[in-house]
C-alpha cells in the first residue's frame, strides 16, 4: 500500500518572496482597510494602533528587524526543502486554497479535487501585472516559473480521493483542466501550490494532487471541523491505494495575517504537535477570516496526518510585522517524517 512518508505545513505568502523593503508595498492597503479581522472583531488601522499600543510593534517592524526576520524565513524554507528532498517522495497531496486565481465569482466550490494529467503555470502578462493587488506582482517569482511550464498531476490518486470523499459524504467538485480566465489578474495554478513547487520542491515537482478549499469567500467556506474531516477522508484514500508510492502531504497557507496574532498561531502549532483535533476543530469561524482563513489548509492536512505514525518538530515560527498596528504575515513551518528505523 502507499505510504505517507512526509507531512509538512508551510506558509506561502508574498512576504517570503519579497525583500524587507518591499514588505511595505502592502502598507497603503493596510491603512485604507476599514475592517481588519482580529480576534473575532474588526478594526480600522488607527483602531488597531490604539488597541495594540502596549505591544511595541513598531520596534518589530523596523527595517533592521524586518531584514533579520526575512533571513530567518529563508533559512526555514531551505530547511524544509532539504527535509522534503531527503524523504524521496514519489507523489504529493497539497491542501491549499484559491484567491480568485482560478475560481471566480461565477463559481466558487467549497472543496475541489484536481484530477487532471497536467498542471500549468506561467508568469503574469503586462496586463495582469497592471491589475495585480499592491505588493503581489513583485513576489510572483516565488510561486511562478519564468516561462509557461507544465507539471504532472496524478489522476489515479485524485480519482481515489474523489471516490473516498463522496463515500464519506463530501460532495466535492472536480477539475481536470485549469481555466484560462482571460482578463483576470492571475493565470495558472494558484500560489498556494506554486510556492511549494518552486521553493520546497525546488522546481522539480513530483506528480501531485492539488486540493482546493474555499477558505476566503463567504458564504460557502467549509468549517474547520469540516476541513479536518475532509483531511481524514483523504488519508483513508491514500492508505487504501494499492501502490508502493511514497507520499508527501502538505498544508499550504497561513499563519495569521493580515493582522498577526502570535497567541493564536501558538494555539494552532501546539494543537498540531499534540495531535489535538478537538482544539483545531472547535475554533470559531470568526477567527478564520482574511488571510488567517488559510490555516484551514493546515487543519485539513492535520486530519490526514494525525492518523499516521509520523512525528517531527516545528521548523520555525517568524512573525513578520510591517506596521505598528500589527499588520503583516506570521510565517511558520512544521515537518513530520518517519523515525529512523521505522
Amino acid at each position: 500500500m502507499a505510504e505517507i512518508v512526509l507531512g509538512a505545513w508551510t506558509t506561502h505568502g508574498p512576504t517570503l518572496s519579497t525583500t524587507p523593503e518591499e514588505w511595505l508595498l502592502r502598507l497603503p492597503a493596510d491603512k485604507a482597510r476599514k475592517d481588519h479581522p482580529f480576534r473575532g472583531a474588526t478594526y480600522d488601522f488607527p483602531a488597531l494602533v490604539e488597541l495594540r499600543k502596549d505591544e511595541d510593534l513598531a520596534a518589530q517592524a523596523t527595517l533592521e528587524e524586518r531584514t533579520r526576520r526575512s533571513l530567518l524565513c529563508r533559512a526555514a524554507i531551505d530547511r524544509l526543502a532539504d527535509i522534503y528532498e531527503k524523504a524521496r517522495v514519489d507523489v504529493a497531496v497539497i491542501f491549499g486554497n484559491d484567491q480568485h486565481e482560478i475560481f471566480l465569482d461565477d463559481l466558487i466550490p467549497a472543496l475541489t479535487v484536481f484530477n487532471g494529467e497536467t498542471i500549468w503555470n506561467a508568469p503574469a502578462t503586462e496586463a495582469q501585472a497592471a491589475i495585480s493587488p499592491p505588493g503581489i506582482h513583485v513576489s510572483e517569482w516565488g510561486h511562478k516559473p519564468p516561462q509557461y511550464t507544465e507539471y504532472p498531476g496524478h489522476p489515479e490518486l485524485a480519482n481515489r480521493i474523489i471516490r473516498q470523499a463522496i463515500a464519506d459524504g463530501f460532495d466535492v467538485a472536480k477539475s481536470s483542466k485549469l481555466p484560462e480566465n482571460p482578463g483576470n489578474w492571475h493565470s495558472g495554478i494558484g500560489h498556494a501550490f506554486g510556492f511549494i513547487y518552486r521553493q520546497i520542491m525546488r522546481d522539480k515537482p513530483v506528480a501531485n494532487v492539488p486540493l482546493f478549499a474555499n477558505t476566503f469567500f463567504p458564504p460557502n467556506q467549509p468549517t474547520a471541523r469540516r476541513c479536518f474531516a475532509f483531511g481524514q477522508a483523504v488519508g483513508r484514500a491514500i492508505r487504501a491505494w494499492d501502490s508502493d508510492a511514497r507520499v508527501a502531504v502538505f498544508g499550504s497557507g497561513g499563519m495569521t495575517h493580515f493582522v498577526i496574532d502570535e497567541a493564536f498561531d501558538a494555539k494552532i502549532i501546539d494543537a498540531i504537535q499534540a495531535r489535538d483535533a478537538e482544539t483545531l476543530c472547535s475554533i470559531g469561524e470568526e477567527y478564520f477570516q482574511a488571510g488567517t482563513s488559510e490555516l484551514k489548509n493546515w487543519i485539513a492536512a492535520a486530519g490526514c496526518l494525525f492518523e499516521t505514525d509520523l512525528s517531527g518538530d516545528l521548523v520555525d515560527y517568524v512573525p513578520c510585522y510591517r506596521s505598528e498596528a500589527g499588520t503583516g504575515t506570521a510565517n511558520g513551518w512544521i515537518a513530520w517524517n518517519k523515525k529512523a528505523g521505522a
